[in-house]
């Protein structure tokens, strides 16, 4: 990500440190393979984000890849949520 600056120069951006974007993480095949066991599921169930959505584009996800994200909760403590990486509008 980059923004432009008044000169047109561009300057990256690390949306991570945003206190908008939660922590997050492309999960290992092991991983995946754990989290798919454990809930009884297939990827195709998971709720998906775009490859071109900008956590995707700075984890540098590939289609497929599992993003587990973790949000901290005044109520909840800690709470991760996962989303599959797809593709166009279709998928």
């Amino acid at each position: 990500m980059a923004t432009k600056t008044k000169k047109g120069e561009e300057k990256p951006i690390d949306i991570f440190k945003s206190r908008l974007v939660p922590d997050c993480k492309i999960m290992s095949p092991e991983e995946e393979k754990k989290l798919l066991e454990k809930y009884n599921i297939t990827k195709q169930q998971l709720p998906r984000i775009r490859l071109t959505d900008p956590v995707a584009k700075a984890l540098d996800a590939k289609l497929g890849n599992i993003i587990e994200f973790t949000r901290t909760s005044k109520t909840a403590g800690l709470s991760k949520f996962y989303r599959v990486v797809v593709g166009g509008i279709s998928e």
